[in-house]
This record gives C-alpha cells, structure tokens and sequence, in this order.
C-alpha cells in the first residue's frame, strides 16, 4: 500500500463519517461529502450553525471513517483548519471536481470549508487473508 494507493482508495468514495468533540467533550459523528487531495488532505463542507462546525472551531482535533463496502475501511486522524481567500480557492477546485453541485451551496447562508491535514491514517482490508493492515504517521 502506497500513498497512491491511499489517495486512489479514498478519492472513489465520496462520503465519509467525520469525528468531532464537543463543548463538554463528548464524541459527535457526521456523515459528509468529501474530496481527497494529492497530500492526502481531505476537504467538506458544512455550514456555520452545525455543531461540527463550531466543534472544530474550538478544537480541530477530528477523525474520519471511510469506505465501508466489503470490510476495507481508512481510518484517519487529523487537525482541521476552515482555508480563507487564495487557499481555500485552491481546496474548492478539488472539492468542487469530486462534487459538481458544490458551487451551487455557495449561496447557502453560512456554508464554510474545513481541510483535515492528516497525521495518521490506517488502511484496513479484512476481506483478504491475511488480512492487510497497514498505518501511516504523515
């Protein structure tokens, strides 16, 4: 399992289950659209009054669960940060290919980008055996 690899596997799956804390410290999940970049980053897009929003505000400690068909799965953890002007024009050009009707939220009052920078990621196939379990520290 390469980085390509990685990043092939998670750029087919267009959903993910993102983890978030809350104010008192309890886990939240949410099922989101995402896109993959080349580095591995992962972008969505959410609006202002979600709470996964102001969870990661607070705290940009956050996961991610994707791909569930079969049993390979990714694990990822990583830091979020909401991109602004130049930067976030970038991620919306790699969001926008995987999601075609993302420019059409921009409207949407509130809509805000986060970009997860990966610093583990666990690749998961228990659907060969051996099964082939492999981690990544980036």
């Amino acid at each position: 399992m390469t980085k390509d690899d990685l990043y092939h596997f998670i750029a087919r799956r267009r959903l993910g289950v993102l983890g978030s804390i809350s104010p008192d410290g309890a886990p939240q999940g949410a099922l989101v659209g995402i896109a993959i970049t080349r580095d591995l980053e992962i972008i969505f897009d959410t609006v202002s009054s979600s709470r996964k929003y102001s969870n990661l505000v607070r705290n940009p400690s956050a996961c991610f669960v994707i791909g569930w068909e079969g049993e390979a799965t990714v694990q990822y953890e990583g830091l979020a940060r909401e991109p602004k002007g130049a930067e976030l024009a970038r991620y919306q050009e790699v969001y926008f290919a995987a999601w075609p009707d993302g420019p059409a939220r921009l409207a949407w009052p509130g809509i805000a980008y986060f970009v997860l920078q990966p610093k583990w990621i666990r690749y998961s196939d228990y659907d060969q055996n051996p099964p082939q379990v492999e981690e990544f520290k980036i």
